[in-house]
C-alpha cells in the first residue's frame, strides 16, 4: 500500500481534505495504482517543535512576515 505523509503546522479541515484528495489523485495518476490503495497521513506539529537551519519555524515565520 502506498503511503504519503505530510508534516505541517496547523491546517484547516478544508486544507486537509483538499490535500488528501489531490495527493491521492495525483499519486494514482503517476503510479497507475488505484486510488483506493493510497493512504495519506497528516502529522501536525506546532511550529515551535520543528526547526530548520537551527531555528524554530515559528521564529522563521515571524521574521519572514516582517
Amino acid at each position: 500500500m502506498p503511503y504519503i505523509t505530510i508534516e505541517s503546522g496547523a491546517l484547516t479541515s478544508e486544507q486537509k481534505k483538499a490535500l488528501i484528495e489531490q495527493l491521492t489523485v495525483t499519486a494514482s495518476e503517476i503510479t497507475h495504482i488505484p486510488a483506493q490503495f493510497f493512504m495519506v497521513s497528516i502529522k501536525e506539529l506546532p511550529d515551535e517543535n520543528i526547526g530548520i537551519g537551527g531555528k524554530p519555524i515559528d521564529e522563521l515565520k515571524r521574521n519572514y512576515r516582517t
